[in-house]
This record gives C-alpha cells, structure tokens and sequence, in this order.
C-alpha cells in the first residue's frame, strides 16, 4: 500500500464509496454464500465497510480494494461461523466441516470453508437475486431488498425509483430480512418448479437496477454504467438458466439496445445528451445486434406482446432508425398503446404522450400529459414538468414552460439532470 497524508483523507474516503458502490453486492453475495443469511452477510460486509474507512485514511488504498474489503468480510463471517454464534441456523454439513477444521490456520479454514460451501449452481449475485426474491416476501420489498443488495442503492434511490416514501422502503427493507432469517429461506437458485412465481420479480429487479445506472437518481454522474453491466449480465445468466421464457429474452433486448446509446448520452463535460440530438455513429453497433437477436427471440417464443418484449420493440424502432428524423414514430405510438392497455401505470401514460406528440404533434400529447397533473404517484416526480415543459415549449407557451423546467429542477436529485433543466428554463426567457 501506498503510504497517504491526513489531508488526503476526503480523497480516501470518495474512492472508499466509489469502491463499495461498485462491489458491495458482489461481497454480500460472497458471504451470504458462507452464513446463508443475507441480512448478516450485509452486516458483515458493512463491518467490512467500517474496517476500510477505519485504515485506509492512515494505510492507504489496497491495490485491489475489492478484494481487501471481501476477504476482511469473509474472516468476520469465519470467526462467527467459528464462535459457533449461528449454530442454530447452519446446515448440518457445515457443521461438521467447521469443526473437523477447527485446528487450522485462518487462511487454510477460509480455503477449506469454501470448498464446503461450493456447489454447482455457480454464480453468487445470481443467488442472491433469486433469494432476495423469495415469494415469502411480498412483491414490493422483493424488489426493494434486492436494488439494496444487488444494486448498493440507498433507500432513498430506491423511494424514487417506487414513487414511494423513503421511510417506507425502510421498512420493507427491515422486514424483509428479517422474514428470510426466520423463514430460513436457503441461499440457492430455485429449482424449475419453483422459477415461474419467482421470475417476473427477478425480472423486475434487474430493469430496475438497469434504469438507475442508466439515468442515475441522485450524484454527480448522469450515467452509472456499472449498474447497466451488471444488469445486462444477470440478465444474460437467467436468460440461460430459463431458455424458453420469452419475457427473459425481452429483457435482454431491452437492456442491450438501451446499453447501445451509452457513449452517445454523455457530452464531453459530461452533461447529458437527449436522445433525439445524439451522434447516433456512437451508438454501440454490437449491443445493438444483441438486442435485435434476443428479441427475434422472444418473439420465435410467442412473447411478442409481453412488457419487456414491448418496450424492446420501441426500443428497436430507434436503434432502426440511421437520423432522429428517420424514427417510426407512428409505430412508437401504437406499441405504447399496447404497452399501456397490458401494464397500465402512470409511467406509461407519460411516455405514451411524448411519443403521441412526436407521432401527432405536441397538443396530442399536451392532452394526455394535462390527465396526469393530478395523479398522486407523480407528484414529487421530475420527468413529469419535464414532459410538460418540454411540449408547452414546443407549442410557443414559452412562460408556463419555464415554470415546469424550474419545478423540475427543484425536484430531481441528479446534478447533471438539474443543470440541464435549469438551462432549458432560461432557453424560455424572451425579451419583454
């Protein structure tokens, strides 16, 4: 390790965060294998969390952080196995493997504890995704536990992401590891009986950690791809897991396309770039072809019309189209109607209007978006005032559309997104 100076401590402690944002679900996931208990595996991992924000300041920064914080996670989770205070929630097998290595060293009995522990499922995020999903919990906090574990979100994010009180994403978080614990629900990939209840919310998760490394709730950065990529990869993984369920193939679709604007949205200061001014040679080329295969896909297994498989298909409209000008948007329309008629939600509404007033003019939209003012779930929700903002700027109405990107200001969370809004609110102005 390199040796830092006390000043640098601010330093230590931003590249302390940026690690944990990065590997924290990978370290749950590590040591959940080992204690089978997701909520002590955070805990352990948060010990971890502790240790590093403790020495690095003085030591500095390892040269493979992650895999410090991992190893100092699984040596706290050893020494509880080892102290033998969760004896009672243990496998047999377990047992007696911790007790035949008691005499050890510490490295060989984490070696030995391993080999024990491994089996052929293979990969521990995905584990922990299908964990996290257990249908003893209900579909909210499946969801809400997960995009904790797997995506290292605050509960904050989460709130946004629902359209939902942070104090009630706390408590669905809470209650949630505690139901696993006493429900002891085995730290395994279900087995084919069991994956049909469990898949949609799996599915849903993983958009859902998609979405927020692809526009960021809250920071600094507009993007965090990290998120996407490993979104994308989970997704790939159950993809195989479950070759025959079109919806999975429709996520895939979805997420790969998506994925493809990446080195597009992001200017060279980092402000972001709306997808109809985008250099679309920048688009990834190779994502894009994934994307199309994997809904030719979904489509050759009947799920044309699933929501996932839906939103890929609106999602190709764009990937198809070589301008902005060149885009179906007729065609847009109509597969939002449909998307709207099968998952209806205020979210839809909205993106059905932006793309009615690309289709049929902006007062097309105007109408549809004027319906959703009053609904209670969008309230604290920026992109709403955007929409309208960015409609009534279209139709001339230049007052009220600066008023929308004001209050849509006011109510994002992302740095990046408010200096954006803020600079389409003075786009208004006009002489008087």
């Amino acid at each position: 390790m390199s040796r830092v100076a006390t000043s640098d401590a601010r330093a230590i402690h931003r590249a302390i965060e940026a690690v944990w944002r990065i590997e924290s679900a990978k370290i749950i996931a590590t040591v959940a294998r080992m204690v089978r208990d997701v909520g002590l595996a955070e805990e352990l991992a948060q010990d971890a969390l502790v240790s590093a924000l403790e020495q690095w300041p003085g030591d500095g920064v390892p040269d493979n952080p992650a895999a410090w914080l991992t190893q100092v996670a699984k040596h706290r989770a050893l020494d509880r196995l080892r102290h033998g205070q969760l004896a009672g929630r243990k496998a047999p097998e377990i047992g007696r493997e911790l007790d035949a290595q008691h005499e050890m060293a510490q490295a060989d009995f984490a070696e030995a504890v391993d080999a024990a522990l491994d089996d052929d499922i293979g990969d521990d995020l995905l584990r922990l995704v299908f964990t996290a999903c257990h249908p003893v919990l209900s579909t909210e906090a499946r969801v809400a536990l997960t995009l904790r574990l797997m995506g290292g979100l605050t509960t904050d994010e989460i709130a946004r992401a629902f359209l939902v009180p942070e104090a009630t994403v706390a408590q669905r978080i809470v209650r949630a590891k505690r139901t696993l614990a006493e429900a002891r629900v085995p730290f395994e990939v279900p087995r084919r009986h069991e994956l049909e209840a469990r898949l949609a919310s799996v599915l849903e998760v993983l958009y859902l950690i998609f979405n927020e490394g692809y526009a960021a709730t809250a920071g600094d950065d507009w993007m965090r791809p990290a998120l996407c990529d490993e979104a994308m990869r989970l997704g790939r993984i159950v993809a195989e897991l479950v070759p025959g369920e079109s919806e999975v193939h429709g996520l895939v679709a979805l997420m790969e396309i998506q994925a493809s604007r990446t080195a597009a949205r992001v200017g060279a200061s980092g402000e972001p770039v709306l997808l109809l001014e985008q250099n679309r040679a920048r688009w990834d080329p190779l994502l894009i072809r994934r994307g199309l295969a994997a809904l030719a896909r979904a489509e050759s297994l009947g799920g044309a019309f699933g929501p996932y498989a839906l939103q890929a298909a609106i999602a190709a409209c764009h990937a198809r189209a070589r301008t902005a000008d060149a885009t179906d948007w007729p065609r847009i329309a109509a597969l939002y109607d449909a998307l709207a008629e099968l998952s209806p939600s205020p979210i839809v509404e909205l993106n059905r209007a932006v793309a009615l007033s690309m289709a049929f003019g902006p007062a097309a939209g105007l109408e549809v978006v004027d319906a959703l003012v009053g609904e209670p779930a969008l309230q604290g929700y920026h992109l709403l005032p955007t929409v309208r903002g960015d409609l009534l700027f279209k139709l001339g109405r230049l007052d009220e559309a600066r008023k929308e990107f004001d209050r849509a200001a006011s109510l994002t969370r992302n740095t990046r997104e408010r200096a954006l809004l803020l600079a389409r609110a003075r786009a208004c102005t006009t002489p008087s």
